[in-house]
């Protein structure tokens, strides 16, 4: 009888991963400065595009955060499912789930606040570490002890319930139905129960409230990787490429419907927003993995990878490592010697270069933040 899963590693998981991280690690910067230096049409747009709308809206750099989170999904039936497979009680991986998601809120109140911070009442909370740790947990909680029907289910009442929560909660002086920064009951929520400082004052894109949209995120990532760890010989690769393709597809289309009546907004992480960053995700991975691990044109994915595999780490390290400073002390004396233009993204390429040397030393002896 065939086994009706594989357990092995996706090369394409990873690229992916590291691909993601790459653009809020000095990949946005490399276009900021392009399009800064040269005017170039083409250069302005893409850079356009590495920036975040005020407020409803949907711009390539929206796709980050819910990319890395939906790709902890697709990790989860590999990680957790193999485990299960191999008759680990469900309650025994459901204390190592919890410790991560308690582990990434921590690591995110230290990135938002330093070590040393002891002003409670100062202190940022929310944060995407945190969202992608309480997110993610619950997505992977619903993976130990739900079927795929139910799971489906679950993943249509999050966001239906959501919708409804949002259109129809009357927040104090302002009524209901309105999505505005000030007037939104996401937003009003957190004001009153997360302690210490918002982000922006009355809102914060992180709050705890549009945490629980996010969760169908994770789960968007989770049906994904079901389909990846199916034996190939029972659904053959291209087959999987074409699914997850139309999965895709039918996402964005579903996105364009909703956002007539809940806007696509990423700061309320809204319905419409995971549907339409789900798509995008999805026929990433689509791509990625067709292109990695079925064509296996692999020899270009070592860059991302040594960034995928640390990925937590190179989110991290920014924060208490002045990149920038050692760049600049290595190569800025040869760049002062070249057009300002060239000196300013020679400056960006050094940066990136010195962090990816960095990763590429914990890669190369295997020295991985695995949470």
């Amino acid at each position: 009888m065939k086994d009706s899963s594989t357990s092995h590693r996706l090369l394409s998981l990873d690229t992916l991963r590291g691909f993601d991280m790459f653009w809020i690690s000095g990949g946005e910067e490399v276009f900021a400065v392009l399009a800064k230096v040269t005017g170039w049409s083409w250069a302005i747009l893409i850079a356009h595009q590495l920036t975040h709308p005020e407020w409803n809206g949907f711009r390539a750099y929206d796709l980050i955060f819910p990319t890395f989170l939906f790709m902890a999904g697709v990790s989860t039936p590999f990680s957790l499912g193999s485990r299960l497979d191999k008759g680990v009680p469900a309650s025994q991986l459901l204390r190592k789930v919890i410790q991560r998601g308690i582990i990434l809120v921590i690591l995110g109140i230290i990135y938002n606040n330093g070590i040393f911070q002891t002003e409670w009442e100062k202190m940022r909370y929310p944060s995407v570490l945190a969202r992608i740790g309480l997110a993610g947990m619950f997505a992977q909680i619903i993976y130990l002890y739900t079927d795929k029907k139910t799971r489906w289910i679950l993943f249509a009442v999050i966001l239906v319930t959501y919708y409804l929560f949002m259109k129809f909660y009357p927040v104090p002086g302002c009524g209901a139905g309105l999505l505005t920064m000030d007037c939104n009951p996401a937003s009003y929520i957190d004001r009153m129960v997360i302690p210490g400082r918002l982000h922006l004052t009355i809102h914060d894109p992180e709050g705890l409230v549009s945490t629980f949209p996010a969760i169908a995120t994770g789960l968007m990532g989770i049906f994904a990787g079901e389909l990846l760890r199916i034996n190939d010989e029972i659904i053959h690769r291209n087959s999987k490429v074409v699914y997850l393709v139309a999965a895709g597809i039918v996402s964005l289309l579903l996105c364009l419907v909703w956002d007539y009546f809940f806007p696509i907004n990423k700061n309320l992480w809204t319905s419409s927003f995971v549907l339409c960053a789900g798509g995008f995700s999805t026929l990433l991975l689509a791509l990625f993995y067709w292109f990695i691990d079925v064509l296996n044109f692999r020899k270009w994915t070592l860059f991302f990878v040594v960034i995928g595999m640390n990925s937590i780490v190179i989110y991290m390290i920014g924060r208490f490592i002045d990149f920038f400073y050692t760049a600049h002390a290595l190569f800025g004396g040869i760049l002062s010697y070249f057009p300002e233009p060239v000196e300013e993204m020679g400056a960006i390429i050094a940066y990136i270069m010195v962090q990816w040397a960095f990763m590429y030393l914990l890669f190369r002896n295997r020295l991985f933040l695995k949470v």
